[in-house]
């Protein structure tokens, strides 16, 4: 697919990276002429600078030709314009990022009036991802599948822990709900196992199943926690914004500590469920006398990576329960994990993943559709929903019957609202949803991909 890609920022060099190596037609447009050399000499594409939402440049881009324009400068203005000229000019679809809170109530309608194929707002997705983990701090990271239906949730395996030594096929001994360790990181390595793999304290291991096994799950292996009912936010940025909002609508305690006191003074007015703290959230008397030795879980949403890791090693060495931080240069991760804090949230990753879906979707010509796609164990794992839409060579025949690729886990079926964790006598059936775990990142675009 030929995609033009307007902004080269965090958000686009990531999907520049993500769609460059899925093999698509990349053209980048930048108005500083440093970042497009940059881009241009670190990945297999052209790029252009000027501005985005010019014709002329546009017209050289190839727009009338494009299959995808994704607009993800830092104005929102600028990116609805990119895509409202290129729509005009004939590019077939059209994403825009928007992160101001003044629009979020009018995604759909700026989405579907202007003729967009899709809005997407960083820190409202990313605001989303962290509320998942403080409703369920049992795990390090938690995606969901069908509205809720089924979640991902990672974990990382204590010394001593009731799964350390054991194999996965004696799990249900542990655990009398129907859970799947569908992926285990150890070390760099990353494994898609079976029933013989035996797990070992320090594993990081990926586990699917409904919100109520889960939780059982998690007290079988004594590593349950109750959601968080008291959080301190540092920083008063839009994620700040979006999850206080959420969480106070929640019934939580949300206290918000901002440097900014004109910032301070917006967020009372827009959040009068919240307490808006004025000060230094990076200074350890402030964060002492606003209480965070006694909060149930501390999220470090600052503007810089450095000081989200040092609050987080602050409340960590005072026993604050969950810690989350914002994290935009993925190569702080190992850092953070050697520390012993495992709960990170990046935008830029998440609005990558949401977009990758939508492109591979738009690929995909096969009897089912994609409805959701998450990168996990540091983007070297892909857990992604489908649909199946028609009756084909591989519906209501059990998957012992069938061939299916290497590297390749069934680890959920969603059926009339029903969570099944499959074995080799299930099958499939028109109107499934279906989750796939796999290690092939990038090869699997519709079901038919799974089977040899």
């Amino acid at each position: 697919m030929k995609i033009i890609i307007v902004g080269d920022g965090k958000v686009g060099i990531t999907l520049t990276e993500f769609l460059s190596q899925e093999g698509h037609d990349i053209m980048v447009i930048d108005r500083s002429r440093k970042v497009i050399d940059n881009v241009v000499n670190n990945f297999d594409i052209m790029g252009i600078s000027g501005n985005g939402a010019n014709y002329d440049v546009l017209m050289e881009a190839g727009a009338e030709k494009a299959d995808l324009l994704i607009a993800a400068t830092s104005s929102d203005e600028l990116n609805i314009l990119s895509c409202l000229m290129a729509k005009k000019i004939g590019t077939k679809n059209t994403i825009a990022r928007v992160r101001n809170p003044e629009y979020a109530q009018q995604l759909r309608f700026i989405r579907e009036e202007l003729g967009l194929s899709m809005v997407v707002n960083p820190e409202f997705e990313a605001a989303r991802d962290i509320s998942r983990i403080l409703r369920f701090p049992s795990a390090i990271a938690l995606e969901c599948f069908s509205k809720g239906r089924v979640e991902l949730a990672e974990i990382k395996l204590p010394e001593n822990g009731y799964l350390a030594g054991r194999r996965l096929s004696e799990l249900y001994k542990i655990c009398k709900e129907k859970v799947l360790i569908c992926a285990v990181q150890r070390g760099e390595e990353v494994f898609i196992p079976d029933g013989n793999f035996v797990l070992l304290a320090g594993d990081k291991i990926h586990v699917t199943g409904s919100h109520g096994a889960l939780a059982a799950f998690f007290k079988s292996i004594d590593m349950f926690k109750e959601k968080s009912k008291n959080v301190l936010i540092i920083g008063g940025g839009k994620i700040a914004y979006y999850l206080a909002h959420h969480l106070a609508e929640s019934h939580v305690d949300v206290k918000i500590i901002e440097q900014d006191e004109e910032r301070c003074m917006h967020l009372s007015e827009v959040l009068p469920k919240a307490t808006i703290i004025c000060g230094d959230g990076t200074d350890q008397a402030t964060l002492q006398e606003e209480g965070l030795v006694d909060c149930d879980a501390c999220v470090a949403l600052t503007g810089i990576d450095e000081e989200n890791i040092i609050v987080s090693l602050y409340a960590q060495s005072l026993g604050v329960d969950k810690i989350v931080a914002k994290i935009d240069r993925l190569s702080f991760v190992d850092m953070m994990e050697g520390f012993g804090l495992d709960s990170f949230i990046s935008p830029k990753t998440i609005t990558a993943n949401r977009i990758v879906r939508y492109v591979r979707a738009m690929q995909d010509s096969g009897d089912s559709d994609m409805k959701t796609l998450y990168k996990v164990v540091n983007n070297q794992v892909e857990a992604l929903e489908f649909g199946v839409l028609e009756e084909t060579f591989y519906t209501d025949v059990p998957f012992k019957n069938l061939q299916i690729k290497s590297g390749m886990l069934f680890a959920a079926i969603i059926r009339h609202g029903h969570v099944i964790i499959p074995g080799g006598n299930d099958h499939l059936e028109v109107g499934d949803s279906v989750i796939i775990v796999t290690n092939a990142i990038g090869y699997v675009k519709n079901l038919e991909d799974v089977f040899a």
